[in-house]
């Protein structure tokens, strides 16, 4: 059974009730089978399992989709108990920021300036912000996020070091398309010609893979994921970069990332890969 609550007093006692441990999964409502696999790798997990829903206006910029938005709380209910989510907590905007919009928040240090953060300014001081108050409202031993977002993730990891937030950060790997595209809330948004060529971007990052598994450098290996982007017109890249896995500047050698972000039409995607370089010889 999953039971739905709305306010914080609502919250409270049901969180009360929720004996041994504890996971949250946050989202923005529009659930798909990326967040189907969020639940229950946390049930795996845990004793209990606590879904957020709420659309976060900290964290659209002043020409994004806020309004645009899907929002099914009846379809995502039902993802939730399909999934074995014992509690869902979908609060309205007054109940999340009940003085208005805060005036201190979360400062997510140079990481949150970059990738995302400059195609979306201000963007991770939201992210970070709604994340540090449902912690602190849900009170979880484990908190699970896609691995989709990754700078996301990586970035809400960093806050809860170095903000001493008592909380295990579990990555979940990405749930994809049969042709490999990311799941996304935002893949509705796509015509059937937009599908097509959005299904490059994850091919563009297989692409790299695939040369670094050859034994390519880090040059080679943005250059097999440019090329497979030419072959596909009609995708605007953003960016496309090659890192270490903590989004520092990209390895010689070693365990890497290589993301992506590009305008597919009127909808921004983004994606992710692991990949391993190979020594120099």
């Amino acid at each position: 059974m999953t039971d739905l609550v709305h306010t914080r007093a609502e919250l409270a006692k049901a969180r009360a009730g929720l004996a041994g441990t504890v996971g949250v999964v946050m989202t923005m409502g529009a659930l798909h089978a990326g967040h189907e696999t969020l639940i229950r790798a946390a049930r795996e997990r845990v004793d209990h399992v606590l879904v957020t829903i709420f659309v976060n206006p900290l964290q659209f910029g002043p020409h994004e989709d806020f309004d645009r938005y899907p929002r099914a709380l009846d379809t995502d209910l039902e993802v939730c108990r399909r999934a074995g989510a014992d509690l869902v907590f979908a609060p309205a905007v007054a109940d999340v920021y009940p003085a208005g919009q805060p005036t201190v928040r979360v400062n997510p240090g140079q990481l949150g300036e970059e990738l995302e953060g400059q195609s979306r300014p201000g963007f991770f001081h939201g992210v970070l912000t709604v994340v540090l108050k449902l912690l602190q409202l849900t009170r979880p031993d484990v908190t699970f996020f896609g691995e989709k977002d990754y700078q996301q993730l990586t970035l809400v990891r960093r806050m809860a070091r170095d903000l001493d937030v008592p909380v295990e950060v579990v990555g979940v790997p990405t749930v994809r398309e049969p042709d490999g595209l990311a799941r996304s809330s935002r893949n509705r948004y796509l015509s059937a010609d937009e599908r097509r060529v959005a299904s490059s971007l994850s091919a563009a990052l297989r692409a790299g893979a695939d040369a670094a598994g050859r034994g390519a450098d880090a040059g080679d290996v943005l250059a097999a994921a440019h090329r497979v982007l030419g072959e596909v017109p009609g995708a605007r890249l953003d960016y496309l970069v090659l890192t270490d896995p903590e989004l520092e500047p990209g390895p010689v050698a070693g365990p890497a990332r290589l993301l992506i972000a590009a305008w597919v039409g009127g909808t921004r995607l983004i994606d992710n890969l692991a990949i391993d370089l190979a020594p120099r010889s």
